[in-house]
């Protein structure tokens, strides 16, 4: 080690390490620590080279400033306090911390025992190891980058569909992807890979966790790992494994890249990020950075035991936003991934966690009124995971005005209206309410407050749970390949096998389930509120039955890109051409049954005889059903506009054909479920709508179009 050098006092803010041009300024929250020391390592983060004392504490905040010192520094603290688990301190010197604003990570974390914060053999000492050679180091950064005429797409939540991405999973597999870039940041950014993300028609990109993340020890001593990225060490710091660490590359720079080559095509990148929990775990996890700072300031703790962690998140610890300095963290956090990666919106894993104090969750917590009036996080998209299993955990709906949030009732209800029945399990009398509730907004949950129905966030598979393809395929979980006897992940599904589980070569068997994803599909998109697809859904990508892949970095989660369902892509693309073309697939407003100048409803819905439902049909168990959606009203200065004709959607879920009486008018038929080959051609009087299949039409009397086929008097005979 060398002669130590001297720090200068340096300010308490802004929080991390900071180059001036002259030197480094480092600051650290630590409000009940005795004594806070800098080490500095070697390039690569083995070798221990000095340790200064920072000299001040300001409000909490150590603080030292280091002269001459330049970006590319490697360093780490070594923090002092009171060992005391059962007072809720858990100082020791032994362990070097990561600083929590690091923006770049140097070493890995590997799940070695030497990270344990308390002696095996006496819990109640701090563990004499010190991890010096193998801890997690931050790097000082300061790079430029020529943002050049980047601006955010800034899509209205009126014309968002969401794309729910894995960086690696996405581009890992992907055939026209240059092979050192599979898997990247840069591999998103492919010119390929951006003309397949237009010609589909998605306006965001949700990208799973992209944090820096350390892998839980139990699974990386099964060789696996969290592959999803929900176990973050580093909020500032883009996980480095995504990048291809090309000549002159950066996990920073190569992010930036990525984000500016999907504005360019005006695509939105919205980042999942997880504020909830760290990767530190409860009390046997690993000193790595929180729990060594301030252990009692970062985390919530047990009120009768402080010695354990409070567990709402299933993860074993969380993140206490209630306090002001935890707060800070997150909030700086959120600005940055905003101000200086340029990023469009967040997805708040287990949002309920970050507003909730002693008094349980509140949606006027200081979390949620923080970003309410925050000049940069108010501007961008927000979406709420809104349920975790603390206390008072399902919070549906109950977020502000602004933002949006998984509806995971629309998830279940669909999946029920649809392949429930099938699979002989009933699905109840309640099953059409439920359809059309959804299919609405879900007025029941988010009309209050001046909330629309683009609050909820409609889903019918995501990145936890089943695949589309896999909800037609497997009736019960297969997750025996996550080492836990397949008893993790949920078993409550909502799926049907279609008669066989699991992989078939009975073609009417493989007909029916295609028939169904674009069913499933069809009602994703054509609903009212925000439709989120999970990527690979579009092309049919299976895991093989494994609802939890949370831990399976290969290829039952990579996207199968060499077998992927060319049809079922290009019928996605239409549906959502469909949804951008036609204003009555997309209300802004609520439905209130108003009449509209047209004469009719902005929301009719019809039996299969053309006529209006009464109270019988509603309850009678029937699946098939007629929905009307006018056009929403336009500004008399607005003029028509093309798509402003109204829709009609017929649906019909049973496992026979039905014939339906169309209301009156002229109809064309723009989309049919059961049959994508289908073309665009009018119809008057009836249509025989196939079984499990969705048929959309519009008005032709006033869709604009330049040629109008000749009417026929059935779509087909049943």
């Amino acid at each position: 080690m060398t002669a130590p050098q001297r720090l200068r006092a340096g300010a308490a803010y802004p929080l991390g390490a900071h180059w001036d041009g002259h030197g480094v300024n480092f600051a650290l929250v630590a409000p009940h620590a005795q004594a806070v020391e800098l080490c500095l390592f070697d390039a690569v983060g083995k070798q221990e080279q000095a340790r200064l004392a920072l000299p001040a504490c300001t409000d909490g905040v150590w603080h030292g400033y280091l002269e001459s010192a330049e970006p590319g520094l490697v360093y780490g603290y070594r923090v002092s306090g009171p060992y005391a688990p059962q007072r809720g301190q858990r100082f020791n010197p032994n362990k070097v911390l990561l600083d929590p604003y690091a923006r770049a990570i140097v070493g890995d974390y590997l799940g070695q025992p030497g990270f344990a914060g308390q002696a095996g053999d006496a819990p109640e000492q701090p563990d004499p190891f010190d991890t010096a050679a193998i801890a997690l180091k931050a790097q000082v950064v300061h790079e430029d980058y020529d943002w050049g005429g980047d601006a955010p797409p800034r899509v209205a939540p009126l014309d968002t569909v969401i794309y729910e991405v894995h960086v690696k999973g996405f581009t890992r597999l992907h055939p026209e992807v240059p092979q050192a870039l599979r898997g990247t940041y840069a591999g998103l950014a492919q010119p390929a890979v951006l003309d397949a993300l237009q010609k589909l028609g998605v306006t965001t990109l949700s990208l799973l966790p992209v944090h820096a993340r350390a892998d839980e020890m139990r699974l990386q001593h099964m060789g696996l790992s969290n592959y999803w990225g929900y176990s973050s060490i580093g909020f500032f710091a883009p996980e480095k494994r995504y990048c291809s660490n090309q000549a002159g590359s950066t996990p920073i720079s190569e992010f930036r890249d990525m984000v500016k080559a999907l504005h360019a095509r005006g695509i939105e990148v919205v980042l999942d990020v997880v504020y909830n929990h760290s990767a530190e775990t409860d009390q046997h996890g690993p000193t790595l950075s929180l729990r060594g700072i301030d252990n009692a300031l970062y985390y919530h703790l047990q009120p009768d035991n402080p010695a354990l962690y409070e567990n709402w998140t299933g993860c074993g610890n969380c993140l206490n936003l209630a306090e002001p300095r935890v707060l800070q963290l997150v909030m700086d956090s959120l600005r940055y991934w905003v101000q200086e990666m340029h990023v469009d919106g967040f997805r708040f894993d287990l949002a309920p966690e970050l507003a909730r104090d002693a008094r349980g969750f509140s949606s006027a917590s200081a979390f949620l009124a923080a970003v309410r009036q925050d000049p940069v996080l108010s501007t961008v998209k927000l979406i709420a995971e809104p349920w975790d299993i603390g206390p008072g955990g399902y919070q549906l709906g109950q977020f502000p005005a602004g933002w949006l949030e998984w509806n995971d009732k629309y998830r279940d209800a669909m999946r029920a209206f649809w392949l429930r029945p099938g699979s002989g399990n009933g699905g109840g009398s309640g099953a059409l309410g439920d359809f059309a509730r959804r299919f609405a907004g879900s007025s029941d949950v988010f009309r209050h407050d001046g909330r629309s129905p683009t609050a909820s966030v409609n889903f019918i598979a995501a990145h936890d749970g089943f695949t589309l393809r896999d909800l037609v395929s497997y009736g019960h979980k297969h997750n025996e390949a996550n080492g836990e006897d397949n008893r993790d992940g949920t078993g409550d599904n909502h799926s049907w096998n279609c008669g066989v589980e699991g992989p078939s070569d009975d073609a009417a068997i493989l007909q029916l389930r295609a028939r169904l994803q674009r069913a499933l599909m069809a009602t994703l998109l054509l609903s009212q509120g925000t439709p989120m697809l999970l990527a690979g859904d579009d092309i049919g990508h299976s895991q093989q039955g494994n609802n939890n892949a949370y831990c399976q970095d290969n290829a039952l989660s990579w996207l199968d890109w060499p077998h992927a369902d060319g049809a079922l892509a290009d019928f996605t693309a239409r549906l959502i051409e469909a949804r951008k073309r036609h204003r009555a697939l997309r209300h802004a407003s609520w439905y209130d049954g108003a009449v509209q100048s047209d004469g009719h409803p902005d929301i009719a819905w019809l039996g299969t005889d053309g006529t209006p439902l009464d109270d019988a049909a509603w309850s009678g168990g029937q699946r098939c059903i007629g929905i009307r959606l006018g056009a929403p009203a336009l500004a008399e200065q607005d003029g028509a506009q093309a798509g402003d004709a109204a829709c009609l959607l017929l649906v019909n879920a049973q496992a026979q054909a039905r014939d339906f009486v169309l209301p009156q008018g002229a109809w064309r038929v723009l989309i049919d479920s059961a049959d994508p080959s289908v073309q665009p051609h009018e119809v008057k009087d009836g249509i025989a709508v196939p079984a499990h299949a969705v048929v959309l039409l519009v008005d032709a009397s006033t869709e604009e179009s330049a040629e109008r086929p000749a009417p026929r008097s059935e779509h087909r005979t049943a």
